[in-house]
């Protein structure tokens, strides 16, 4: 292997025992330095490039800020770019959001208190304006919501009586229609009962959305629905709603029963009237048959009596039929005189 020559201070290469050339200090030094710069080159470049890079998804928008100023809003989702270090990105979400409204206690117009509890269904609509308004925030939007919607049910409720509120609830009222409006003019009775109808009547929600119109213009967000949940009480005075109910239905129902008591004697009294006067006409029919079957009697009586040969026989009958309804009871024991015709059939006389 070559060394170094003391003598003439010249420097021999080196090399390997394996005959490759060995390298020196300062070239490790070179390689080194020139390695490591590469590792920063690519680190930098690939902090650059995820700080430039914008990946949006179906439910977000992206607002691309520079120095604190929107200067663009990304609402396709996928990938876009921006300048790293120098724009920002703030993220909104696109879907349909629920906000859970707290139950509230709100007032009818018969001065009845009521707790209502409902839940709210939303969405932005404007990014930029929702960036402006509500600096990006859903806890901010949620608290404009509830501000807004708590007014609307307030304003709605306070119109409306309490019978009123809790038949609007679904949108929905039934009611009983009577077919049968006609007098009872005879003994047929209609069986037939009231048909009970379902109308549609506006309901609560949609009362409440109406006094919402200006959230989208001013906040740039949309409320889509504001459901009630549940229609309730307070505890302190619902026994005492209760007890009013089931006298107001106590009074209902005695109202039907006097009703109906009423149209039963109005039956009972127009059938007694009709059973009256069919039995007149019965009456005069029987008493019109029996007087033509007397009068019929009596001429066939005329026309046995006219005649000699008939009339000894209608007497013999006579006579017998006498004898007949004068025997009654036990005693079968007849005392005749001579001259009673029962007796003068008896001796042969007829």
């Amino acid at each position: 292997m070559a060394d170094f020559n003391q003598n003439t201070g010249a420097e021999f290469e080196r090399f390997n025992s394996d005959g490759t050339k060995k390298k020196d200090k300062k070239d490790k030094k070179k390689s080194s330095k020139t390695g490591t710069i590469a590792v920063v080159v690519v680190i930098l470049a690939a902090i650059i490039l995820s700080n430039s890079k914008v990946v949006t998804r179906q439910n977000q928008f992206k607002l691309i800020r520079q120095f604190g100023r929107v200067q663009r809003v990304v609402t396709d989702a996928g990938l876009s770019f921006k300048i790293p270090f120098v724009e920002s990105v703030d993220t909104i979400p696109k879907e349909l959001l629920l906000y859970d409204i707290a139950a509230s206690d709100v007032i009818t117009s018969d001065k009845k208190t009521m707790i209502v509890d409902s839940y709210v269904l939303w969405h932005v609509t404007d990014p930029l304006k929702f960036a402006q308004t509500l600096s990006c925030s859903v806890s901010n939007a949620e608290g404009r919501i509830d501000a807004i919607v708590y007014n609307a049910m307030k304003n709605t409720i306070s119109n409306m009586k309490q019978d009123e509120v809790i038949r609007s609830r679904d949108g929905k009222m039934t009611i009983t229609v009577d077919e049968t409006e006609t007098e009872v003019t005879n003994n047929d009775m209609d069986l037939s009962s009231d048909t009970e109808e379902v109308i549609e009547i506006k309901s609560l929600t949609e009362e409440i959305m109406e006094q919402i119109n200006h959230v989208e213009d001013q906040y740039g967000i949309e409320i889509v629905t504001v459901e009630v949940k549940k229609l309730d009480l307070p505890d302190d005075n619902k026994q005492a709603v209760y007890t009013r109910m089931i006298s107001e239905r106590e009074n209902i129902a005695a109202q039907y029963t006097a009703e109906g008591k009423s149209e039963a004697k109005m039956i009972e009294n127009t059938t007694d009237k009709e059973v009256s006067i069919m039995l007149s006409d019965a009456q005069a029919k029987a008493e019109a048959t029996i007087a033509e079957g007397e009068a019929e009697y009596m001429r066939i009586l005329s026309d046995a009596y006219s005649d000699p040969e008939k009339t000894d026989f209608y007497s013999f009958v006579r006579a017998l039929d006498a004898l007949k309804e004068s025997i009654s009871g036990d005693d079968k024991t007849v005392i005749l005189s001579d001259d009673s015709p029962i007796a003068q059939i008896f001796n042969g006389q007829y």
